[in-house]
């Protein structure tokens, strides 16, 4: 299975959120700073987590990107699922038909009993699992680029 940088991307700006929660909007130039993104490509992957009611963004000069839900109300496979991003590990796991060796494969148990593990932790994985306790580098240092895994 392969998490695209997208994902990747998401789950780090829903972490940077979460870790700055109670304390206002956060500007999209501070959470690319602290998370080591590209601001452009960060604003588009904020837009989607916006579309889909993870995040809120409050416009102005006081604005920016806060959650719209609690860090524990989001996992890991809303976040998949919002990018539209399958993690199925074969092909004939999305689609039967994509194998004609499908109903008869000694692998596709395997493959799925695989898919079902991966999936069972995406699922028991919230945001809030991910806050580290401590306040982020973009409080505490706002001119320092910090990379958080």
């Amino acid at each position: 299975m392969h998490i695209p940088v997208k994902v990747d991307y998401a789950v780090r700006a829903l972490v940077a959120l979460a870790q700055h929660q109670g304390r206002g909007p956060v500007h999209a130039t501070e959470v690319a700073r602290t998370m080591a993104m590209p601001e452009p490509y960060l604003n588009h992957i904020l837009h989607t987590l916006s579309k889909h009611g993870f995040t809120t963004t409050l416009r102005g000069p006081l604005g920016g990107h806060m959650l719209a839900k609690e860090p524990a109300d989001i996992n890991l496979a809303m976040v998949m699922s919002a990018f539209d991003e399958s993690n199925a590990l074969v092909s004939c796991l999305d689609d039967e038909n994509a194998c004609t060796l499908s109903d008869c494969c000694a692998q596709r148990n395997v493959w799925q009993c695989v898919e079902d593990a991966i999936n069972e932790i995406l699922e028991r994985t919230s945001i809030a699992d991910l806050v580290v306790p401590v306040r982020p580098a973009f409080v505490d240092a706002p001119k320092r680029a910090v990379r958080q895994a």
